[in-house]
């Protein structure tokens, strides 16, 4: 599914959208070049599950963890990693479960090591690439890996029609 949004703010809807059918045991990979929007996309996603407190991307810590409610949100930034060991050892699948949804910034380090998730591919707009201080538009574009969200993929599609291309 290919999304369009015109700033910020609607980037942080669609996160919202989408963390509105989060169900425990949930991993979403964002992946994208640097500053297309990821960590607005997980404020977005936090906001709409319940998290008060500001969200930063977790650049050095690894991973923050958030309550909400009887869910647990677990935000990773995986930027620093270099080996895929490293990812492995951080036993991201394990995060999932016991009542908690996994939120990955720089997504693409962990997807072999994920079977069943949602990605998240953002990137600025065509338009707005060579004003990169300016830009606002995205282009997100929304694939379900495995049965779990493929299972609700259509109403992923109903919640993200406003935004479709």
């Amino acid at each position: 599914m290919e999304l369009h949004t015109a700033s910020p703010s609607d980037t942080r809807e669609v996160a919202a959208a989408i963390a509105r059918l989060a169900r425990s045991g949930d991993i979403v990979l964002l992946t994208g070049d640097m500053g297309v929007g990821k960590t607005v996309f997980a404020q977005g996603f936090g906001a709409a599950l319940g998290v008060a407190e500001p969200m930063t991307s977790p650049t050095f810590t690894l991973v923050n963890s958030y309550q909400c409610g009887s869910l647990t949100l677990h935000h990773a930034d995986l930027y620093r990693l270099e080996r895929t060991g490293e990812v492995a050892d951080l036993a991201l699948a394990e995060l999932a479960e016991f009542s908690g949804v996994l939120l990955v910034e720089w997504g693409e380090a962990a997807a072999a090591t994920v079977r069943d998730h949602l990605e998240v591919h953002l990137d600025v707009d065509d338009a707005d690439a060579d004003a990169l201080d300016e830009v606002t538009g995205r282009t997100i574009e929304i694939s379900a890996i495995g049965p779990s969200w493929a299972q609700r993929y259509g109403r992923l599609t109903e919640a993200l029609a406003r935004f479709a291309c």
